[in-house]
């Protein structure tokens, strides 16, 4: 029996030198061990000027919109323009037809001839008669209707002056030019139709360069935008929605309206801009962003740097010592692919942007290499919401 004891320690202590060399080469079988720190990207929190501003939703207009219409009646004759053709001041349009008017200015010319040879033949008679009223071969009575005849012979010429130079514009009506430089849209009657005086619409004509963009702005903002536009410093920009953010257009703003809509509680303003290619059209929706001032030494940081929580937006900075600081911060306005830092971030600090959800506060990060050093510059144009 001792025997079998002794075999059996013997056996026992193999196993357990066994288990201590397995354990010697596998240490991660002696025990637990911790996960290392999560990897991260940064960006380092910069300071530059950036515009304060006001985004809002606008529509372009023709700087210039005319409807061509007739100042005489009658039948369209000729036509000298395509539909939607750019159409220069003066060119020629419509004819219609000038038959009847040259008629009437023959008529007229006629008149004035007659009323002229009328009055010539009055004012011989009273010539006459005036060189025998001193020797009162004739009477008084007979001299003053001499007199009176010429008068009213006088007066006849002159009305048939006035009745020609009627038949000439009459005539010069019939032919139809464009009263502005712009872009024609379709053609509201065809050839062969009557039309009225001063009624039938032929035409719409608009002017397109320049345009304009008008918006509104809410009263609260009025009393600002009121001081930078009398300073002189007030200026817009202004793109389609498909445009990128840095194909913005700069406009001038031209008008600021008189009073707040009641409605709506906004007034309007407008900016005038360069359209010399036609980009922006009469009746498209833009976004004008307001420029109101500029605000130095901002403290910008990339967008995706910030987080929101039950408590606000925050951040993650990673301090000297590698760990990562949750930094409430207060944001401002979105300049492009950045956002401006009023309160939690200094400028020179290294803000976390990707790998945010795995850092504990307070805990050990890697940070990622060939990570960009910074945000880039907003570009003037670019969209964004207003903190307003």
């Amino acid at each position: 029996m001792s025997l079998k004891y002794t075999f059996l320690y013997f056996i026992l202590l193999l196993g357990q030198a066994a288990a201590g060399g397995c354990n010697r080469a596998n240490p991660q079988a002696a025990g637990p061990q911790m996960p290392p720190p999560p990897l991260v990207t940064v960006a380092k929190a910069q300071a530059q000027d950036v515009p304060v501003y006001l985004d809002e939703i606008g529509k372009s207009g023709a700087f210039e919109s005319v409807t061509v219409t007739p100042q005489v009646g009658g039948r369209i004759t000729e036509r000298h323009f395509q539909d939607g053709a750019d159409l220069s001041k003066g060119m020629l349009l419509f004819v219609i037809d000038s038959r009847p008017y040259q008629a009437q200015l023959d008529s007229a010319k006629a008149s004035l001839a007659q009323a002229k040879a009328a009055l010539e033949l009055a004012k011989i008679q009273f010539a006459r008669d005036q060189e025998l009223v001193g020797t009162k071969a004739i009477s008084k009575q007979d001299y003053d209707t001499k007199k009176n005849t010429v008068d009213v012979d006088q007066a006849q010429v002159e009305s048939a002056e006035a009745a020609l130079e009627t038949a000439k514009l009459n005539l010069e009506y019939c032919y139809i030019h464009s009263p502005i430089e712009g872009r024609a849209g379709a053609r509201l009657v065809d050839l062969g139709n009557v039309v009225q005086a001063n009624t039938t619409g032929l035409l719409l004509i608009q002017r397109l360069d320049p345009i304009y963009a008008d918006f509104t702005v809410t009263e609260r903002d009025l009393q600002e935008v009121q001081k930078e536009m009398a300073r002189g410093s007030l200026k817009a920009l202004v793109r389609v929605p498909s445009d990128p953010e840095d194909r913005a257009r700069n406009g001038k703003v031209t008008f600021l309206d008189n009073a707040v809509q009641n409605g709506t509680g906004t007034v309007n303003l407008r900016a005038t801009m360069s359209n010399r290619d036609h980009h922006f059209w009469p009746g498209q929706f833009v976004n004008v962003r307001l420029v109101l001032a500029t605000q130095r030494n901002a403290v910008l940081i990339p967008n995706e740097a910030t987080q929101i929580s039950q408590k606000g937006p925050f951040v993650y900075v990673v301090k000297p010592d590698g760990t990562g600081d949750l930094r409430p911060v207060t944001l401002g306005q979105r300049q492009g692919e950045n956002v401006v830092i009023i309160q939690g971030v200094a400028a020179g600090e290294n803000v976390i942007v990707t790998g945010q959800l795995t850092v504990p506060p307070g805990g050990k990060v890697r940070v990622a290499s060939g990570a960009p050093p910074g945000p880039g510059v907003a570009p003037p144009g670019a969209s964004a919401a207003s903190t307003k």
